[in-house]
């Protein structure tokens, strides 16, 4: 069985790298530390980068700010005009940028690496339209108009979205492989859809909260949402990376990953739960956020190889800048008002995914 290379030329087996240069001697040995020593100082400029965007998040809006007034309002703040901006409107949009960015460039690579589809996306699996049908259901049936209100419900729907559709690809002797997951995906994510548009159709006010709900926005001012939703963000992170040793061994072919004393099930069941959680809570606490499922680990890819375990990590960090850096663009395109981020990353998304398939041959998973 042939193994699938990455765009960098490397497979993305256990660690081929490492095993290569057991048996080669010091001069691979070098070259594997080399290699790694440049991953690492790439990660760690694009941490610089999520930071720099941070404080681009917090200084940019109706209201400037010099950067060196942020950077005090941070480190000494008082009860100034300024310091109040900052800390109560513009530190919790940031912090859920960060979050919601890094879970889902995180999910999307994941949910490539699951159904080995170069252009599969979180929403896939139905997780999405879970979501917005739970949304639509707690308006229609319990009145619930607040974020505080249904974002429980947007977490439980994406969850059973993506349960029904594991459940479904699991059915028949073969269990779940990227094909039935795929078509069990597109299939239930149809039928959810429907729902929802009947529903939405059918009650105004149900309407009016789903347009706002999936118009996605990051646009958040109180920090207890956040918390809400941070440990599952956080544990999905952890089962994320977590994942990826067996993902990487998934790459190869599941009698290989078998032989290599993976348990397939038991990680594709933990690369869906992580996809669940992670794209559950971004989109119950900022509604859907499209192409940054898609065209970050594209790019991440492109400078790690298929190895999940870095892919991971730089399609989290990625994740992050791009979703501050489009909210930080729509509120100066159209200052004193603002375009959503959702609405900047598919007016972004779009155009540099087609000139990505244009320009560079897309990885085989």
């Amino acid at each position: 069985m042939t193994s699938r290379s990455g765009i960098a030329g490397e497979p993305p087996g256990a660690d081929p790298e490492a095993a290569g240069a057991d048996s080669a001697g010091p001069q691979a040995r070098q070259r594997l530390g080399t290699r790694r020593r440049r991953r690492l100082l790439g990660l760690a400029l694009l941490v610089s980068l999520v930071l720099a965007s941070c404080l681009l998040s917090i200084a940019v809006g109706a209201k400037s700010i010099p950067l060196g007034e942020v950077v005090r309002s941070l480190l000494t703040p008082g009860g100034a005009e300024n310091d109040l901006i900052v800390h109560q409107l513009r530190m919790p949009r940031t912090l859920a940028g960060v979050l919601v960015g890094a879970a889902l460039g995180v999910a999307g690579a994941l949910m490539q690496g699951h159904t080995r589809n170069p252009i599969a996306d979180p929403g896939i699996l139905g997780i999405t339209q879970g979501a917005a049908l739970a949304v639509v259901l707690a308006v229609y049936s319990f009145g619930m108009t607040s974020l505080y209100g249904y974002i429980w419900f947007a977490f439980a729907g994406a969850l059973l979205g993506a349960v029904a559709v594991f459940a479904i690809g699991s059915l028949g002797r073969g269990g779940a492989t990227p094909v039935t997951l795929a078509l069990a995906g597109m299939a239930i994510s149809a039928l959810l859809q429907g729902l929802t548009s009947a529903l939405v159709l059918t009650d105004q006010q149900s309407l009016d909260t789903y347009r706002f709900w999936k118009v996605g926005s990051i646009a958040i001012t109180d920090p207890g949402l956040l918390w809400q939703v941070l440990p599952f963000l956080v544990g999905g992170l952890v089962l994320g990376l977590a994942n990826a040793p067996g993902l990487n061994a998934l790459a190869l072919g599941d009698d290989v990953a078998r032989g290599l004393g993976h348990r397939v099930e038991w990680t594709r069941r933990l690369g869906v739960l992580a996809i669940a959680v992670l794209v559950g809570a971004s989109a119950a606490v900022c509604g859907p956020l499209s192409f940054v499922g898609l065209v970050v680990p594209h790019v991440a890819r492109f400078f790690t190889g298929a190895d999940h375990r870095w892919l991971l990590p730089f399609a989290g960090v990625l994740g992050a800048s791009l979703v501050l850096l489009a909210d930080v663009v729509g509120r100066m395109v159209a200052r004193p008002a603002e375009v959503q981020v959702g609405v900047m990353l598919a007016m972004v998304g779009a155009p540099f995914f087609i000139a990505l398939v244009r320009r560079r041959r897309l990885v085989r998973l």
